[in-house]
């Protein structure tokens, strides 16, 4: 299993900024000492024509280039620096790798990613460029080119906050189906509709979150048959979450991240997992829940290579 990182590429935020810059650094850190099988690699830069196959030409040239208008900069939540265009064509590039990854060995991640409030001309929440958008849009380009058919996305966005610009970029596309459940009146105040939303109301527990999970997932099914899924795994739902509002347990957070990749693995759907939000107030917490998504993860792909050599579970002689 690969996974992909951009922690490196550190902004220079001004003393007290609420975003949890460390975080990612912590993560891989974690992964590297707590599950040293999974292979970590450096993040391979998109280009400017694979951020431009969900973005406008003027807004990538803008980041790019440092043009930005600070208006814009503002609603994305950063200054702009030199360090913020890499770090954000790094985090693209990272989702686009376990992208091809993932379709190729059954799963990969991202060890940051989920960029989901970003439209095709602006950001917006902590998010530059829109990660799944332009990982999905190179890909289909590929298969149509190869293949001669667009590969079928499915967007499983259980981060807490609904992913806007996500479902902006994709409405009116039937070979893309985005499903958010999300805090009903938490950010965005102004919702886009995606093919499925799920709106949870503040304080919702893990029993009520689950069954909603469990519906949502089965409506998917019924209407959608992806070749592939970007699993975007916030940790914002967590009941210590500065900005969550939700009410999950440790123990709800990892029972929903079963049931995604239990519904990925009963349909063999390749997954490609992203991190997305996380703002407990102790950086260790919220590190440590990402991390118990990276065991379920690293236990579904250990299922899935049984599965596709079981001649290795045979006894010798």
């Amino acid at each position: 299993m690969e996974a992909f990182y951009s922690d490196q590429f550190v902004l220079p935020l001004p003393a007290g900024h609420r975003f949890p810059m460390v975080k990612y650094a912590l993560l891989r850190q974690a992964v590297e000492r707590d599950l040293p099988a999974i292979q970590l690699m450096p993040a391979p830069l998109a280009s400017p024509d694979d951020l431009c196959r969900a973005h406008t030409a003027d807004y990538v040239q803008a980041i790019l280039g440092g043009t930005v208008h600070d208006r814009v900069m503002r609603e994305i939540g950063f200054p702009w620096s030199p360090a913020l265009a890499e770090r954000a064509q790094r985090s693209v590039g990272a989702t686009l790798a376990a992208a091809v990854s993932a379709l190729r060995d059954g799963v990969a991640a991202n060890l940051a990613g989920g960029t989901h409030h970003a439209y095709s001309d602006k950001g917006g929440g902590f998010c530059v460029f829109n990660d799944v958008a332009v990982a999905t849009r190179v890909l289909q380009h590929q298969r149509m080119a190869a293949l001669g058919r667009r590969l079928r996305v499915a967007v499983i966005d259980l981060d807490v906050h609904q992913g806007n610009g996500t479902a902006r970029l994709f409405q009116g596309d039937d070979s893309v189906f985005t499903l958010s459940l999300h805090g009903e009146k938490n950010f965005p105040f102004r919702k886009e509709a995606s093919d499925l939303d799920v709106a949870l109301p503040d304080g919702c527990r893990d029993d009520a979150y689950l069954k909603a999970l469990d519906d949502a997932l089965c409506q998917l099914q019924q209407g959608f048959a992806p070749d592939l899924v970007f699993y975007l795994a916030g940790v914002d739902p967590f009941e210590g979450d500065r900005l969550g509002r939700l009410k999950l347990t440790a123990q709800g957070l990892m029972a929903r991240d079963q049931r995604v990749f239990e519904w990925c693995g009963q349909r063999q759907v390749p997954v490609v997992l992203l991190m997305a939000g996380g703002y407990g107030h102790d950086p260790a917490q919220t590190v440590e829940l990402q991390l118990n998504t990276y065991r379920v993860a690293w236990n579904h792909w250990l299922h899935l290579k049984k599965i596709q050599r079981p001649q290795d579970n045979l006894p010798n002689g």
